[in-house]
């Protein structure tokens, strides 16, 4: 019989937690921000321990950083590892859209700190994963002449940066500001930071034409001819709000022949019977769920099938944890999940570790690609991150990166301060009772 040799330091299962922690010791001490200009601006998050370990998070593009400092006073003092705990804590103050922000922040910021307490990445928390890579889609703007040509020259330029599969915007405004694209006359006097939020089409007058459909086609159909049949495309800005159910499938089924992955958001993005009703008439995919907020906010639109593929936006949803879960319960009914990102690399790079969990994943959308700084922002990532349209997955402890703060002091918003001080925030500002510390 041979004797066992003794275990090495490296070997070991203890000697994978951080020696610059003790994870039952670990507590909460503060939870700053600073805001980064981007193609709107970023909230990044910070939560700092008291053993020197800090978790990085990021409330939603354009979202407020109050959204997450109310919850301050009740993560103080708490041990950052029970993240199950402290988001089921925080969730039931969350709400749609930018109003998830906080508690999706939050909820990486604390995988960020569990990852990097016990040296590992934030993926297996997530059950492991299904991929080494992640695969990406572009996000690409209306270029300012909305002409065939310029959609073409503009998705060809995503194109040549690798990726092979590419969104580009079809706004309303195509419709709008041409004449003979819509016909009646527009209403006077509205409120356009409305759109998205009332009844579909309601107050606008006008309504889409044959040729408004024409023109929207022609600007499809050249781009898939640019491109070619080996790379998706789809299409985003397609309803929010401007179209009926009706005119969302009138244009949908000019749009069939272009062979489309999906059309985003076609009607208001809270209307499960409108999405349900464009999905079943339409033959191309119909894509949306941005602004849900948690499993409950996505439930109904993946029991009745209202959508075709399903898009949570990781910052918004409730996280990482939470996405997945999302994901997991759609894949049931057959359905697979395309995540939406318009982040810093920070909420980028968890949404890769969610991303490489999800066994039904599409494609994870890259909206920082017209922001020159976007990778300067944080270090510990490749230079060449993005290779033939995919992204690798990290296996540094947490999501894999660190801040870069001279790049962000650089990109600060204006009038903004490195991570202030946020005294204000320790008193409670929620009405609920106080929280056992744990």
């Amino acid at each position: 019989m041979t004797k066992s040799k003794p275990l090495q330091a490296a070997e070991r299962v203890e000697d994978a937690v951080s020696r610059n922690s003790s994870p039952s010791g670990l507590r909460i001490v503060d939870m700053r921000l600073a805001i980064v200009e981007g193609h709107c601006f970023y909230p990044l998050l910070r939560i700092d321990t008291n053993q020197g370990v800090y978790g990085l998070g990021e409330v939603r593009d354009g979202g407020h950083v109050e959204n997450a400092l109310q919850f301050k006073h009740m993560l103080v003092g708490q041990n950052p590892c029970n993240v199950d705990f402290l988001f089921k804590l925080i969730k039931r103050f969350g709400n749609w859209g930018r109003e998830g922000g906080g508690v999706s922040g939050i909820e990486i910021a604390l995988w960020d700190l569990v990852g990097k307490v016990y040296g590992v990445p934030c993926y297996p928390f997530l059950s492991g994963k299904h991929r080494d890579q992640v695969r990406l889609y572009a996000d690409t703007p209306s270029p300012k002449q909305a002409t065939p040509a310029a959609f073409a020259r503009a998705v060809r330029a995503r194109q040549e940066l690798g990726l092979t599969f590419i969104k580009f915007d079809v706004r309303w405004d195509l419709f709008e500001d041409t004449p003979g694209n819509t016909v009646g006359a527009k209403t006077r006097f509205e409120y356009p930071l409305l759109r998205g939020w009332r009844a579909p089409s309601s107050g606008r007058g006008a309504k889409l034409s044959e040729r408004g459909i024409q023109a929207a086609v022609d600007i499809v159909r050249a781009v898939r001819e640019e491109v070619g049949p080996g790379i998706s495309l789809c299409i985003d800005h397609f309803g929010e709000g401007y179209m009926t159910a009706d005119e969302a499938i009138r244009l949908g089924r000019a749009l069939e022949p272009v062979d489309l992955a999906w059309i985003e958001d076609p009607v208001v993005w809270m209307d499960v019977d409108g999405h349900k009703q464009v999905a079943d008439a339409l033959q191309v995919p119909v894509c949306g769920g941005e602004e849900l907020y948690l499993w409950d906010g996505f439930r109904e639109f993946v029991e009745r099938r209202a959508l075709d593929v399903l898009h949570p936006d990781l910052l918004t949803s409730g996280g990482m944890m939470e996405t997945k879960q999302i994901a997991d319960y759609a894949e049931r009914y057959g359905l697979p999940t395309a995540l939406h990102c318009a982040s810093s690399p920070i909420g980028f790079m968890a949404n890769v570790h969610c991303g490489a969990a999800i066994s039904s994943l599409v494609a994870l959308e890259h909206h920082g690609l017209d922001v020159p700084f976007w990778a300067d922002l944080v270090t510990g990532h490749d230079t060449d991150y993005m290779r033939d349209g995919y992204v690798k997955v990290p296996e540094k402890p947490g999501l894999g990166i660190d801040l870069n703060l001279e790049a962000i002091k650089e990109h600060l918003r204006k009038g903004e301060e490195l991570f202030a001080p946020t005294e204000y925030w320790d008193r409670k500002r929620l009405g609920i009772e106080s929280v056992p510390k744990r």
